[in-house]
């Protein structure tokens, strides 16, 4: 129930903040503009009749306000902006009507929090999403070079694209076959790109296994390792995105990540369409590639026993168990001639469930 006297909406921008605040004893409506300043927030906040409770969306403006109001003593939450109540109806949008509407719903309890991450698990998160976005980028800056190969009429058909042997073709038999030199600059700039953001992932690759290695995420890191898929990588990243696994449960968890199909059932009829793909992409797709791996036969060879070294025993049982189980579902799609990617899919919500029990498992 709420228990505090002022509720206090707010919406927040980068550089404005919209304030409004109801007083529960009076019925009186404060309502205000004020700069991003924590200070001068805090300042607002500390005129109007206590206790005081405050809310506002998340957002890009992260959660510096919320450590500095909780730090002052005063009750904060960040509110879900998708899970919030809009009546159907209301056709006009503004700063103030929304911060009026933060405070009306923060007293009535009906806002949806999420969950708030410490300043480490935040940074880490950050360095995690900074080598998602290089490796966008690195896909993009390899597209536009083979792209340019292909105007020109040149193919690869050596193997796999992107591994030694092809990036020495590119050097020494693709680079002459251009004969003007324009076009030979530009494929200098989009080869200069690919090496460049390549180096770049790299040392972020190195700076996570690190840190994966001794982190507060390392026994949850070195539980998930132990299913067919989840390398060091990917487990930090998806250790780092859920954050607290304990707030879940294994069949919620693939709601979370946006791999349970949507529904529109209404009477005696049920209907289901494709998968919601709500909530953390970043481990959505983490997750559907890692289910691929769990395709081919089930055999445990020497980089899945040098994981299984690291994590206890009873993580290297339940790993076991459901590496076999995940194995056996892609044999039973497989046999009843379903889509791989129909297939793949169904795999990676199993897959986010079986992390989950590996995740929440004590040491």
């Amino acid at each position: 129930m709420f228990t505090e006297r002022t509720s206090v909406g707010l919406d927040v921008h980068a550089r404005s903040v919209a304030a409004a605040a109801i007083d529960g004893a009076t019925g009186e409506l404060f309502q205000t503009k004020l700069t991003p300043a924590h200070d001068h927030i805090g300042s607002w906040l500390k005129e109007l009749p206590g206790p005081v409770a405050v809310a506002y969306e998340a957002g890009p403006t992260g959660f510096g306000l919320y450590r500095h109001l909780r730090a002052a003593g005063i009750r904060c939450e960040v509110v879900a902006p998708s899970k919030l109540q809009k009546p159907a109806g209301d056709r006009v949008k503004t700063d103030a009507k929304d911060a009026v509407h933060l405070a009306r719903l923060l007293r009535l309890d009906e806002i949806t929090p999420v969950a708030i991450p410490t300043v480490d698990q935040e940074a880490a998160r950050d360095l995690v999403r900074a080598r998602e976005d290089c490796r966008g980028d690195l896909m993009a800056a390899r597209h536009r070079l083979s792209k340019l190969l292909l105007r020109h009429g040149i193919v690869y058909y050596g193997g796999n694209a992107w591994t030694t042997k092809h990036d020495q073709w590119l050097r020494t038999d693709a680079l002459p076959q251009l004969t003007t030199h324009s076009t030979r600059l530009a494929f200098d700039s989009g080869y200069e790109t690919v090496l460049a953001t390549k180096a770049r992932r790299d040392r972020l690759d190195a700076a996570i296994e690190e840190l994966a290695a001794d982190s507060e995420f390392t026994p949850v890191v070195r539980r998930l390792g132990c299913l067919r898929g989840i390398g060091t990588l990917t487990g930090f990243a998806l250790a780092v995105e859920i954050g607290d696994w304990h707030r879940f449960t294994g069949n919620t968890i693939g709601s979370f990540v946006g791999l349970v199909p949507t529904e529109h059932s209404s009477g005696g009829t049920r209907s289901q369409g494709s998968i919601t793909k709500t909530g953390n992409g970043h481990a959505r797709r983490l997750l559907v590639e890692a289910a691929w791996h769990h395709r081919p036969r089930y055999t445990i060879g020497a980089t899945m026993r040098a994981r299984w070294d690291l994590a206890p025993a009873a993580a290297r049982a339940r790993g076991d168990k459901g590496n076999r189980r995940l194995h056996q579902r892609w044999v039973k799609f497989i046999d009843r001639r379903k889509p791989n990617t129909t297939a793949d899919v169904a795999i990676a919500r199993e897959l986010a469930g079986w992390c989950w029990s590996l995740a929440a498992m004590n040491d």
